[in-house]
């Protein structure tokens, strides 16, 4: 199968590590791919954002910067027609953006199966947390793309009722979670020689990877160390980030700073390393529709996990048996959860092992979605004929 593949992702994050999981998995199961998306992106490091697109948005009025992006589809449009002509895709597969009609311009042109995967309701998102100034523009590109798309693709049934409340079929709404590749985290048992290096021997670990904001909760990780009675409990965050340097001041405060480790920015392949360092496995929050990939890393590794108690959580993870999950809207739930686990160590290990058995109980791999679109695209064809 032939397989038209565009995104405008620019920075080298977890967005990137979905697409590159994606692409590599479609590849792996014998499709040939066209890409089409921002050059500047491949030739990034791990952790890195495109430097023109963070200088104008600095420097631009917001309205500006939105009628650009929306003008950029223009540009897009073109060379996705370029490409089309010359590929001859058998199915056009787009992540979706805002302020991005030019994959539903492609669909109604050329009559080519159009599926659309959604990781964020990004008019809402971006008006929440980015000061969205074009708003009507933006619910307008936003529901264009989504009802023009043969099949929608979120990553959560949450992010599914988002799509049906814009007035999307349900029947063209299939939930698609992120996954996993095994040959990445193949790592089995506790990483001893890489603990040893990080001076996080014959302790309890608590650990998190990810890019650090300040929204991730581990402030309150660090203000429940004390209260959690033992002395061997330290906190390692693996990645780095703008919640790096208040976190760093919060430990120094609480007189905790020989109990908190950070690792900097890790690249990408050493990331099973660090992971299986850990005792315990953290997502202290969540967005609310988000489908995060630590969780996936965390259970393929054998992790004893600890997350919020959200709808989204729980469609992966069940309560006492393959997670701990604690309620975010009850002050200490958090805590207490993580000195469950500390105090237990049967009970970590029956959630390790819980949260393990899940990858394949719920073919969370991306083996898995990649032959679940292909799947979707043979119906979508089917339809079409």
């Amino acid at each position: 199968m032939r397989i038209l593949y565009h995104h405008r992702t620019a920075s080298r994050d977890g967005q990137a590590v979905h697409i590159d999981e994606l692409i590599n998995a479609f590849e792996r199961r014998g499709h040939e791919l066209r890409i089409v998306g921002p050059a500047a992106g491949e030739a990034m490091g791990f952790g890195e954002e495109n430097r023109l697109i963070s200088l104008l948005k600095r420097s631009l009025p917001g309205v500006i910067y939105e009628l650009l992006e929306l003008g950029y589809s223009l540009l897009t449009a073109i060379r996705l027609r370029r490409e089309y002509r010359k590929f001859e895709p058998d199915v056009f597969y787009e992540r979706y953006n805002l302020f991005s009609p030019a994959g539903a311009w492609l669909r109604k042109r050329h009559r080519i199966p159009y599926l659309l995967e959604v990781n964020a309701p990004l008019a809402e998102e971006r008006q929440k947390y980015g000061d969205l100034k074009l708003q009507r523009l933006a619910q307008w590109s936003q529901r264009y793309a989504w009802q023009n798309a043969d099949r929608v693709l979120p990553v959560t049934r949450v992010l599914a009722d988002h799509l049906i409340a814009s007035d999307v079929s349900d029947k063209r709404i299939v939930v698609i979670r992120n996954g996993i590749n095994r040959s990445r985290f193949n790592a089995q048992g506790c990483n001893i020689e890489r603990r040893r290096e990080l001076g996080l021997t014959d302790i309890l670990v608590l650990g998190f990877t990810g890019f650090v904001r300040e929204w991730h909760g581990l402030d309150e990780v660090i203000r429940a160390l004390p209260s959690l009675g033992r002395s061997d409990v330290h906190l390692l965050i693996v990645g780095d980030g703008p919640g790096r340097a208040p976190l760093e001041s919060l430990a120094t405060e609480l007189g905790l700073s020989s109990r908190v480790h950070f690792t900097g920015l890790v690249e990408r392949h050493e990331i099973a390393d660090y992971v299986a360092c850990f005792d315990i496995a953290l997502q202290p929050s969540v967005t609310p529709y988000a489908s995060p990939l630590k969780i996936f890393e965390y259970m393929v590794l054998g992790k004893a996990i600890v997350a919020p108690q959200t709808p989204n959580i729980q469609e992966i993870l069940v309560d006492g048996e393959s997670a701990r999950l604690f309620d975010p809207a009850v002050t200490g739930s958090l805590r207490d959860a993580i000195k469950d686990l500390c105090d237990d160590p049967a009970l970590r290990q029956r959630l390790a092992d819980g949260a393990r058995s899940q990858i394949d109980t719920q073919q969370l791999t991306w083996d898995d979605n990649a032959r679940r679109i292909e799947e979707l695209t043979l119906d979508v064809i089917a339809e079409l004929a």
